[in-house]
């Protein structure tokens, strides 16, 4: 991964764009430092927000009131996950009926994690949405003036026997009207370049936007990754070692790193990144405003902040 670089890429014809995620809070704590992360964010007008979506539906009226106040309070233009999981496919109807009606035109399908747990062995509920194929086309069904993004994986699905049957896997996702992907976050760019090489092979030709987790807490994010499938290279844990009492030290390093990730992206000709917030804006920021973005000013950024 090449060094940071402050210069303009050679690739600024295009305006980078960025989008952000978020979770719906568990108490009036956690609500106050995702609306302070909200308003720090919203100004930057990124393209979207997401707002997560726990297994079986387990924060449904959660993220259900966090859109709601997106919609009512800001300027921003949220995104809904919904998954397959634990319903039958007139609940799962009666919520994308409920987000249009709401005013959510733009929702992420994913399958969902099993409610034993990630490891568990994935069962389709009799009723339901069998793959994020199938809610994609039932997403669609409704309204085909949403928009609907899905999950993609430059190191396979952990539960994919292997790369080319998590590509068969997306193709179908695509095929049935999906308008864009994320991807699951990596911290090796080669991974997701090598990646962006075999979907395109495929004819594949929706954007795959890179997800970036920038690494609030090392200890946290290589368990994340654990459970996602996803590598965490030796140079990384480096980069934190004897930081675990340096709070301050580990911000400067999170954002280093970071930074030193989407440039070198940007430098091979990226314009898109999703950002994993863990609904804390501090470093999410300082990437943005490194990449050259800045909050605006006026109605428009005023009602984003608000």
């Amino acid at each position: 991964m090449s060094a940071v670089s402050f210069r303009p890429s050679r690739h600024a014809t295009r305006p980078i764009r960025v989008s952000f995620e978020f979770f719906p809070p568990k108490s009036e704590e956690m609500e106050k430092t995702l609306w302070s992360s909200i308003e720090r964010l919203a100004p930057l007008r990124p393209n979207f927000v997401s707002v997560t979506y726990g297994a079986g539906g387990s924060t449904r009226e959660r993220t259900h009131r966090t859109l709601e106040r997106i919609l009512g309070e800001t300027a921003l233009r949220p995104a809904a996950h919904l998954t397959c999981v634990a319903a039958t496919r007139e609940e799962v109807d009666e919520v994308v009926r409920g987000y249009r009606d709401t005013g959510v035109r733009h929702i992420v399908a994913l399958r969902g994690d099993p409610l034993a747990g990630i490891g568990a062995a994935y069962e389709a509920h009799p009723g339901g949405y069998a793959q994020t194929s199938d809610l994609v086309a039932g997403i669609k069904a409704i309204s085909p003036d949403f928009e609907v993004s899905v999950s993609a994986y430059p190191e396979k699905h952990p539960e994919a026997p292997s790369l080319e049957a998590d590509l068969d896997a997306l193709q179908k996702k695509v095929d049935a009207g999906a308008d864009r992907a994320i991807t699951q976050f990596f911290f090796d760019n080669d991974l997701y370049l090598r990646y962006l090489d075999k979907v395109h092979a495929r004819g594949i030709d929706v954007p795959i936007v890179p997800g970036i987790l920038p690494v609030q807490n090392f200890k946290q994010a290589k368990s994340f990754a654990e459970r996602a499938g996803a590598s965490v290279p030796e140079w990384l844990g480096a980069r934190f070692e004897g930081l675990e009492n340096d709070p301050e030290t580990r911000k400067l390093i999170a954002a280093a790193v970071a930074a030193e990730q989407v440039f070198d992206l940007v430098d091979r000709g990226v314009r898109d990144f999703h950002f994993y917030t863990m609904n804390r804006a501090d470093l999410v920021y300082a990437i943005c405003h490194l990449l050259g973005l800045r909050a605006e000013a006026g109605p428009a950024a005023e009602k984003a902040a608000a």
